[in-house]
């Protein structure tokens, strides 16, 4: 009577786009941001007096410094007391000494203070912050008393709820902060399609998986070194972006996937910045926090355990992502795309694939091509490189005057336009014409978009922290609740601390500004080991800017290769799991 339906049939749940995992983030934030204690406000501390007097070697009275004591004359400085030091280490002096009893080197001034050295400063001595602050629960009360702008929030007191119109514009906001390597990405969709219209990229990597056949494992642990090398050295994770088209398309042509090509650029770029040696934007920011903080560390030591925390994970990432590429060489059902992802990749990179009859050769224009555009990614590394925090000035006098900046200080702007001028003279050697120029560079562009959507809505979390003080509330209070912790409890806690923290602050710089001051001189005051804690946030940073939707390389190079969000969270979790135990081992050993 009645027919009974058919079971047999599976459900098949969609996964949630990119777009919708992130919006839900920035919903949860605003709604979390009227959860907890509100913050409140005082007066913003003044500002240091810059002004202070050098005093040289040829402007001391009596004999010069290096022959013998010698007084300084104070009356040029009007607020007493002074601090006095070395032009590079300002600090007081205390102690009255009577003139001619100061050391060989030392100087004595007139108003009874000593202090040694060619070079002095002479400058205002801080002024004492009071014991007791004067608070405000709310910014307007506060900006009554001390004028606008006159306000600070008071460090881990609470959040400014969010307002609604500041959830919706979070993600338009995140685009006007992620509006440099929107354009660099557009510039780049731009030159692909100029180079795909003379099939040279196309054949080299025919090409190349013909060179490499039965060798391929051999490539993806090659890159995967050199892309962990720019990883430590400079943080090289965002500017890969440039790279997933053609790491997916040869892994694919290969008889892989393009999830092995993510995961090669990825997992590579992305151990090395967890692993962070020279990388200014990560431990060159910590370590500088750390200066500024006054407190004490190691930077071999830092080195050293950025070394052993880089190597551990990049091996374990190059022997997942080995296996991984076997077993879907072997078996082509053992992928982890789903069939519409497979269907994209077809689509997307079906022309590299090489058939039996198919004999791969490039013209002369083709060669002309590729160099160019092989030349075009070597400069663009270069350029990014920030040879100046390695003393390297070599490019400084003579590189500039292309784009405005020399080699070294170029950014997403600089590298924009560097993609236009290549892709122009690529052009010009294929001879497109004006018109096949500008419609395929156009077209190149346009297929950015999505791309470009994703990084700016992905960017559009961290403008919502920023905003309510979230950041701030959590990395003060986390601190608070770390003080009272055994130090091989407090390096595992710290480094989840941050990796919580990383999810919503993905930015290495700007979580370690924001962490290093407060964590740091907690360690510090413990006894505890400065150098872990410091790695702790930098290596903890690394771990999640391998998988959180929040990171824009990685949203945007997976648009790129055709790879579902939720496809690499699934593969990537056992990855990053792994990782992430092993340098919780590592920060513990490290602080024995």
């Amino acid at each position: 009577m009645f027919k009974k339906k058919n079971r047999s049939k599976k459900r098949t749940r969609a996964m949630l786009s990119a777009y919708s995992i992130i919006m839900i983030l920035i919903i949860l934030l605003g709604i979390l941001s009227h959860v907890l204690p509100k913050a409140k406000y005082m007066a913003a501390p003044p500002e240091e007096e810059e002004a202070s007097i050098e005093v040289g070697p040829g402007e001391w009275e009596g004999e010069a410094p290096t022959g013998g004591p010698a007084e300084v004359n104070l009356e040029d400085s009007e607020s007493l007391p002074v601090q006095v030091g070395l032009a590079d280490e300002v600090k007081p002096v205390e102690g009255e000494v009577a003139e001619g009893e100061a050391a060989e080197g030392e100087a004595v001034l007139t108003d009874g203070m000593v202090a040694s050295g060619e070079e002095m400063v002479i400058s205002p001595a801080p002024t004492d912050v009071p014991d007791e602050v004067e608070t405000f629960e709310t910014l307007e009360a506060c900006e009554e008393v001390n004028g606008e702008g006159g306000c600070v929030i008071v460090d881990g007191s609470g959040v400014e709820g969010a307002a609604l119109h500041q959830v919706l514009m979070a993600p338009i906001l995140g685009f006007a902060d992620a509006i440099d390597v929107s354009i660099f990405i557009m510039m780049m969709g731009g030159l692909l399609a100029v180079v795909a219209k003379t099939k040279a990229l196309e054949t080299g990597i025919k090409l190349l998986v013909q060179k490499l056949h039965g060798k391929e494992y051999i490539l993806i642990a090659l890159l995967m070194f050199i892309f962990s090398i720019l990883g430590t050295t400079y943080g090289f994770l965002e500017e890969s972006v440039g790279f997933y088209i053609l790491i997916a398309a040869t892994m694919f042509a290969a008889g892989l996937d393009p999830l092995v090509g993510v995961a090669t650029i990825l997992l590579g770029a992305g151990t090395g910045v967890l692993g962070s040696t020279i990388n200014p934007f990560a431990t060159g920011v910590a370590i500088s926090a750390m200066k500024d903080a006054g407190v004490e560390f190691n930077q071999g030591t830092v080195i050293l355990i950025a070394v052993v925390l880089w190597l551990t994970s990049l091996a374990i990432a190059m022997f997942f992502v080995i296996r991984y590429a076997k077993k879907v060489q072997r078996d082509k059902g053992s992928t982890f795309l789903s069939l519409r992802e497979k269907a994209a990749a077809e689509k997307a990179y079906g022309k590299y694939l090489k058939s039996h009859d198919d004999v791969a050769k490039l013209s002369g224009r083709q060669i002309a091509t590729l160099i160019v555009f092989g030349i075009t990614f070597l400069v663009m590394i270069v350029g990014f490189v920030p040879w100046g925090e390695f003393g390297i000035t070599f490019f400084d006098s003579w590189t500039g005057w292309l784009t405005g900046e020399p080699l070294g200080n170029w950014w997403f702007y600089e590298a924009a336009l560097w993609f236009l001028i290549c892709a122009i003279i690529i052009a010009i050697v294929n001879r497109q014409g004006e018109h096949g120029f500008v419609d395929a560079f156009v077209d190149g562009a346009d297929d950015m978009i999505g791309v470009i959507l994703v990084i700016a809505v992905a960017r559009g979390a961290s403008v919502l922290m920023t905003e309510t003080s979230l950041d701030n509330f959590i990395i003060v209070n986390a601190a608070e609740g770390l003080r009272n912790l055994p130090e091989m409890a407090f390096v595992p806690l710290n480094y989840l601390l941050h990796v919580v923290l990383s999810v919503l602050v993905p930015s290495s710089s700007g979580l370690a500004t924001l962490s290093t001051p407060i964590i740091t001189p907690v360690a510090a005051t413990l006894g505890y080991s400065t150098n872990v804690a410091a790695m702790s946030i930098v290596s903890a940073n690394g771990l999640v800017n391998l998988i959180t939707p929040t990171c824009g390389a990685i949203m945007g190079g997976l648009a790129l290769a055709k790879v579902d969000y939720a496809t690499w969270f699934k593969w990537g979790i056992r990855v990053v799991a792994c990782i992430a135990v092993v340098n919780i081992i590592v920060l513990c050993l490290f602080s024995l």
